[in-house]
């Protein structure tokens, strides 16, 4: 059995989602550990994602576990086996692991929303908005640092770049538009970029104007993506520290209800593109 030193965001949740089914069977893991021949120790690892866990016993555990859910196990299978390392593993000695664990959680993604209230969202930056923003917030990094931040940030817009996009909606609100990171020049080329990213098929943006009446705002910025199932789905918070990713269903039920009320008060996405062009006017 393979014990990993530092398990990724994905090999933990598939190792939570083992957990869930075990504990909706009532079996403690001890229990489940002796269906595979093995002992607790064992379990417990293969539940934190520090040991990684083969197909056949992926499917051995959830038949024991009486999951009928086909494509749920079908999906843990592929997260179980996947042996492919991504773009972002070069990164790893470069940026914190939570920030590693992002682009792989979207390389995967069947879908993804963002909603933004102060900033425009990662995926739409220029990469001069993203170098103001990055040079701002770690005033302490040296330049070359710096660049890697934004080279990590721009290789992740491959999600919506590339020959199969992912879907993607945006909410992006007037202050994250107005608010002027970098030079003016720069928040011209940035509200043209998102004007540009928002006419392709697969990618809608929606404004929120500052005139609304009744938005009461949704704390910080919201990354939601959707998994190969429901279940599977994961959103990410901010926090001082880096991503936070959730997965716990009531949570994930919250986030999906809060996202739509959000957007059910945007402008349509055509109304956006037009407040975005009288915004580049006024600059």
């Amino acid at each position: 059995m393979t014990r990993r030193r530092r398990p990724t965001a994905r090999q933990v949740r598939l190792g939570a989602e083992l957990r869930k089914l075990r504990e909706a069977a009532g079996l403690k893991a001890r229990e489940a550990a002796a269906l595979l021949g093995a002992d607790s120790v064992q379990m417990s690892q293969i539940e934190s994602g520090i040991a990684g866990v083969s197909e056949a016993r992926v499917r051995r555990l959830a038949a024991h576990y009486s999951c009928a859910d086909r494509e749920l196990v079908d999906a843990l299978v592929a997260m179980a086996t996947e042996r492919a390392r991504g773009w972002w593993e070069s990164y790893r000695d470069d940026l914190p692991t939570a920030f590693l664990d992002l682009p792989e959680l979207e390389h995967h993604a069947r879908y993804r929303w963002d909603a933004d209230f102060l900033h425009v969202p990662g995926l739409l930056q220029t990469e001069d908005y993203a170098r103001a923003l990055f040079a701002f917030v770690n005033p302490e990094f040296p330049e070359s640092d710096v660049e890697r931040w934004v080279e990590h940030r721009m290789k992740r817009r491959i999600i919506i770049e590339r020959p199969d996009p992912v879907p993607y909606e945006a909410l992006i609100h007037e202050a994250a538009l107005r608010i002027r990171v970098g030079t003016r020049a720069d928040a011209r080329a940035q509200l043209a970029r998102i004007v540009e990213l928002s006419e392709a098929d697969h990618v809608t943006v929606r404004v929120l104007p500052f005139e609304l009446d009744g938005f009461g705002g949704a704390g910080s910025a919201m990354v939601y993506a959707g998994g190969p199932v429901p279940a599977l789905d994961t959103m990410v918070r901010d926090s001082p520290n880096g991503p936070v990713f959730i997965d716990a269903a009531a949570q994930l039920a919250r986030y999906r209800t809060l996202f739509r009320r959000v957007e059910a008060m945007s402008l349509e996405p055509a109304r956006s593109r037009d407040f975005i062009h009288q915004l580049t006017k006024e600059l």
